[in-house]
């Protein structure tokens, strides 16, 4: 019966989403028949409930101020026509279709996204996607594929945890991580390319994203051997960048910066100030120690507001407000429901119950462990959700089957932060932020990204049974 309980939240919410039900309805009843579970055969105590609580609610306010961050910033953006600007600089910098989608999958989002998490990469991918000329559909799938190094999102807290929970150094199981993500950036380069090109310029485009793909492994790697787990996604997917736009240039031989509108200039100075203000704040909470009430001046939810009242260089207009306030009430509940959910999940044992009863067949759970650790990534939509659900767990687990432990942990964290972009609610930010076509096709762009993200973690399985 404890089994029971601990499978049913989870396999409810993804029968949901199958059949089409909308994200916030699927959460709902993931949570509801969650507290059941815990009422009926998981009993959780006032004072760790309290704790729980405690815990919690800190991160789950910073991640809803993050997203509602992150969509103002995109909306004041988009209307203005700042995206638009720098969309058309980009493209005219790359010179190509897929290299100008191959930017932004194996560099502008990384990059991003490893300064800031919480899916705020795709608040800046999408929107330039848009001005690929894509259908609505393929411009929200591809800019999911963009999360593809969310081991390092958020300077690797995720990562982090996952080390501690395991006993393993950080740095190792970075670069560990780092080896093992040469199938999703690989996988998410071929795809990418594969839908941005005509049929016919197809088989060179795969071979584009693959190399892209490749080389972004090398550069994560190279930096996380050099200089630490925290900034090697960031300092990789920049490397990524560069490399793109000197590509571009030789193709289309461009005008350079001078080329790019006034508005776009101040849209780059607003991405400016939101990184160096989470870099500048970051180095000055560690350096100076400051208690832990500080560490919101390092948040990305400070400097997200921060850098869109840069850009309007006042308090954004009531439309925008407005507009990102419509898009914030469908995400953040969505959002805010599945973190709670991965929350009950692990701090009452059900997670680690269904962890161990897929453990009970032997070393054959050696390919089932990357789907554990991918299902935790869906639940939550949060490396750091998954790990705290399940890398302890999967840590016990490979000892008792007497297994190398960092390689194994590699795998799983891998496969937990992948499954971030097919959860809801990165689908439903994508949607919002994709153009409106996309909000028709919701359950078209879950299953896709649900089958890439599948296809990968079934490639590391693979690995990790013959590892």
């Amino acid at each position: 019966m404890p089994l029971f309980w601990s499978a049913l939240p989870v396999l409810a919410v993804i029968a949901a989403l199958l059949l089409g039900m909308r994200s916030l309805h699927a959460a709902m009843a993931g949570v509801v028949l969650s507290a059941i579970g815990m009422a009926l055969a998981f009993p959780l105590g006032a004072d760790a409930a309290m704790q729980a609580v405690m815990a919690w609610l800190p991160v789950m306010v910073e991640v809803l101020l993050i997203v509602g961050g992150g969509l103002l910033l995109s909306e004041a953006l988009r209307a203005a026509g700042a995206q638009k600007a720098l969309a058309q600089w980009i493209l005219g910098q790359t010179g190509h279709g897929v290299g100008a989608v191959l930017l932004v999958v194996h560099g502008v989002t990384p990059f991003t996204e490893s300064l800031t998490g919480f899916g705020i990469g795709i608040t800046i991918g999408i929107p330039l996607l848009v001005h690929c000329g894509l259908p609505a559909r393929k411009v929200a799938v591809i800019g999911l594929l963009g999360l593809c190094a969310v081991p390092w999102g958020s300077m690797g807290p995720g990562t982090l945890i996952a080390a501690t929970m395991a006993g393993l150094p950080l740095d190792a199981l970075g670069l560990a991580s780092a080896y093992v993500s040469v199938i999703p950036f690989v996988v998410t380069g071929v795809v990418a390319a594969w839908m941005a090109s005509p049929a016919g310029e197809r088989p060179r485009a795969v071979m584009q994203g693959a190399l892209s793909g490749l080389l972004l492994t090398v550069a994560v790697g190279f930096f996380n051997a050099t200089v630490g787990t925290p900034p090697a996604g960031a300092l990789g997917a920049l490397a990524m960048v560069v490399l793109h736009l000197w590509l571009g240039r030789r193709a289309a031989r461009p005008a350079g910066l001078a080329a790019l509108e006034p508005l776009g200039r101040r849209a780059l100075c607003a991405y400016g100030v939101l990184l160096a203000g989470v870099l500048l704040a970051g180095v000055a909470v560690r350096v100076l120690h400051l208690p832990a009430a500080w560490r919101m001046l390092a948040s990305p939810a400070l400097w997200l507001f921060m850098a869109t009242v840069f850009f309007t260089r006042s308090i954004p207009p009531r439309r925008v407000l407005g507009g990102a306030f419509r898009s914030w009430m469908l995400v953040a509940p969505v959002t805010g429901l599945f973190i709670a959910m991965g929350v009950m999940m692990a701090v009452s044992g059900m997670a680690a119950q269904l962890a161990h009863a897929l453990a009970s067949g032997g070393r054959w759970y050696l390919f089932a462990a990357p789907f554990v650790g991918a299902l935790g990534g869906f639940v939550t939509g949060s490396n750091a959700g998954a790990n705290a659900m399940f890398a302890a767990t999967q840590a016990e687990i490979a000892q008792a089957l007497n297994v190398s432990v960092l390689p194994f942990m590699a795998v799983h964290n891998v496969s937990a932060a992948l499954l971030l972009m097919g959860s809801p609610g990165k689908i439903e930010m994508a949607c919002q932020l994709a153009p409106p076509q996309a909000l028709t096709e919701r359950r078209w762009i879950q299953l896709a990204v649900l089958a890439i993200d599948l296809f990968a973690v079934a490639l590391m399985a693979v690995i990790n049974l013959f590892l």
